[in-house]
Protein backbone atom coordinates (compact mmCIF):
# COMPACT_ATOMS: atom_id res chain seq x y z
CA UNK A 1 0.00 0.00 0.00
CA UNK A 2 0.89 3.59 -0.41
CA UNK A 3 2.99 5.39 2.61
CA UNK A 4 1.67 4.31 5.75
CA UNK A 5 -1.94 3.77 4.76
CA UNK A 6 -3.16 0.46 6.88
CA UNK A 7 -4.89 -2.21 5.72
CA UNK A 8 -8.60 -1.88 6.51
CA UNK A 9 -10.70 -3.99 3.46
CA UNK A 10 -12.50 -1.37 2.18
CA UNK A 11 -10.92 -1.70 -1.39
CA UNK A 12 -11.27 -5.26 -1.34
CA UNK A 13 -15.31 -4.33 -0.07
CA UNK A 14 -15.30 -2.08 -3.31
CA UNK A 15 -14.04 -4.44 -5.62
CA UNK A 16 -16.41 -6.88 -4.55
CA UNK A 17 -19.30 -4.02 -5.10
CA UNK A 18 -17.93 -3.42 -8.56
CA UNK A 19 -18.22 -7.10 -9.51
CA UNK A 20 -21.66 -7.03 -7.76
CA UNK A 21 -22.90 -4.41 -9.88
CA UNK A 22 -20.87 -5.25 -13.04
CA UNK A 23 -24.27 -6.92 -14.50
CA UNK A 24 -26.06 -3.88 -14.37
CA UNK A 25 -23.57 -2.47 -17.33
CA UNK A 26 -23.98 -2.98 -20.83
CA UNK A 27 -21.29 -5.33 -21.71
CA UNK A 28 -19.47 -3.13 -24.73
CA UNK A 29 -19.89 -1.04 -27.36
CA UNK A 30 -20.22 2.69 -27.02
CA UNK A 31 -22.38 2.20 -24.58
CA UNK A 32 -20.45 0.70 -21.87
CA UNK A 33 -18.03 3.68 -22.98
CA UNK A 34 -20.68 6.17 -22.34
CA UNK A 35 -21.55 4.63 -18.78
CA UNK A 36 -18.25 4.24 -17.89
CA UNK A 37 -16.98 7.96 -18.74
CA UNK A 38 -20.24 9.04 -16.89
CA UNK A 39 -19.79 7.04 -13.55
CA UNK A 40 -15.81 8.09 -13.34
CA UNK A 41 -16.89 11.58 -13.71
CA UNK A 42 -20.45 11.34 -10.83
CA UNK A 43 -17.66 9.12 -8.99
CA UNK A 44 -15.02 12.32 -8.78
CA UNK A 45 -17.80 14.54 -7.97
CA UNK A 46 -18.98 12.40 -5.06
CA UNK A 47 -15.46 11.32 -3.90
CA UNK A 48 -15.09 14.96 -3.31
CA UNK A 49 -18.00 15.18 -2.07
CA UNK A 50 -17.66 12.14 0.73
CA UNK A 51 -13.30 13.59 1.44
CA UNK A 52 -14.73 17.12 2.42
CA UNK A 53 -17.10 15.53 4.77
CA UNK A 54 -14.98 12.70 6.08
CA UNK A 55 -12.27 15.31 6.33
CA UNK A 56 -9.35 13.84 4.81
CA UNK A 57 -7.72 12.55 1.34
CA UNK A 58 -9.25 9.29 0.12
CA UNK A 59 -10.63 8.28 3.15
CA UNK A 60 -11.18 4.16 3.27
CA UNK A 61 -14.64 5.02 4.07
CA UNK A 62 -14.99 5.79 0.53
CA UNK A 63 -15.02 2.74 -1.59
CA UNK A 64 -16.79 4.16 -5.02
CA UNK A 65 -13.39 4.50 -6.33
CA UNK A 66 -12.49 0.90 -6.32
CA UNK A 67 -15.96 -0.07 -7.72
CA UNK A 68 -15.15 2.00 -11.16
CA UNK A 69 -11.75 1.26 -10.91
CA UNK A 70 -12.19 -2.51 -10.75
CA UNK A 71 -15.05 -1.79 -13.86
CA UNK A 72 -11.99 -0.11 -15.87
CA UNK A 73 -9.90 -3.48 -15.12
CA UNK A 74 -12.25 -5.42 -16.87
CA UNK A 75 -13.63 -2.91 -19.59
CA UNK A 76 -14.61 -4.53 -23.07
CA UNK A 77 -13.13 -8.03 -21.96
CA UNK A 78 -14.69 -11.34 -22.34
CA UNK A 79 -17.08 -11.38 -18.95
CA UNK A 80 -15.38 -15.02 -18.24
CA UNK A 81 -15.21 -16.30 -14.79
CA UNK A 82 -11.17 -16.58 -15.75
CA UNK A 83 -11.32 -12.79 -17.00
CA UNK A 84 -13.65 -11.71 -14.12
CA UNK A 85 -11.01 -13.25 -11.45
CA UNK A 86 -7.64 -12.09 -13.28
CA UNK A 87 -9.34 -8.48 -13.07
CA UNK A 88 -10.17 -8.90 -9.50
CA UNK A 89 -6.95 -10.15 -8.23
CA UNK A 90 -4.38 -7.91 -10.84
CA UNK A 91 -6.41 -4.34 -9.86
CA UNK A 92 -6.78 -5.42 -6.24
CA UNK A 93 -2.65 -5.63 -6.38
CA UNK A 94 -2.39 -3.17 -8.74
CA UNK A 95 -4.46 -0.63 -6.44
CA UNK A 96 -2.56 -1.30 -3.00
CA UNK A 97 0.92 -1.08 -5.28
CA UNK A 98 0.09 1.97 -6.27
CA UNK A 99 2.84 1.44 -9.15
CA UNK A 100 4.89 4.87 -10.79
CA UNK A 101 2.50 5.16 -13.77
CA UNK A 102 -0.93 5.84 -11.82
CA UNK A 103 1.09 6.47 -7.92
CA UNK A 104 1.05 10.41 -9.10
CA UNK A 105 -2.66 10.51 -9.96
CA UNK A 106 -3.91 10.05 -6.43
CA UNK A 107 -1.83 13.40 -5.77
CA UNK A 108 -4.71 15.68 -8.05
CA UNK A 109 -7.02 17.55 -5.79
CA UNK A 110 -10.34 16.48 -4.43
CA UNK A 111 -12.49 13.85 -6.26
CA UNK A 112 -10.05 13.55 -8.82
CA UNK A 113 -7.53 12.15 -6.71
CA UNK A 114 -9.02 9.87 -5.03
CA UNK A 115 -10.50 8.40 -8.37
CA UNK A 116 -7.53 8.27 -11.04
CA UNK A 117 -5.46 6.29 -9.17
CA UNK A 118 -7.83 3.13 -9.26
CA UNK A 119 -9.09 3.87 -12.63
CA UNK A 120 -5.20 4.19 -13.68
CA UNK A 121 -4.89 0.44 -11.56
CA UNK A 122 -7.51 -0.76 -13.23
CA UNK A 123 -6.05 0.49 -16.67
CA UNK A 124 -3.12 -1.45 -16.07
CA UNK A 125 -5.29 -4.55 -14.77
CA UNK A 126 -6.92 -4.30 -18.36
CA UNK A 127 -3.86 -3.95 -20.46
CA UNK A 128 -2.37 -7.21 -18.68
CA UNK A 129 -5.46 -9.02 -18.84
CA UNK A 130 -5.53 -8.18 -22.81
CA UNK A 131 -1.87 -9.33 -23.05
CA UNK A 132 -3.01 -12.67 -21.38
CA UNK A 133 -5.28 -13.20 -23.67
CA UNK A 134 -3.63 -12.46 -26.55
CA UNK A 135 -1.12 -14.94 -25.35
CA UNK A 136 -3.21 -17.88 -25.34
Amino acid sequence: MSGSKKFTGAGLIGTAEGLLLLPFLPEGGAALAVVLAASILISVWLCGRAERSFGGHDSPQIVLDEVVGFWAAVAFLPRTGAVLAAGFILFRVLDAWKLPPYRSLEKLPGGWGVVADDVGAGICANLLIRAWLWAL
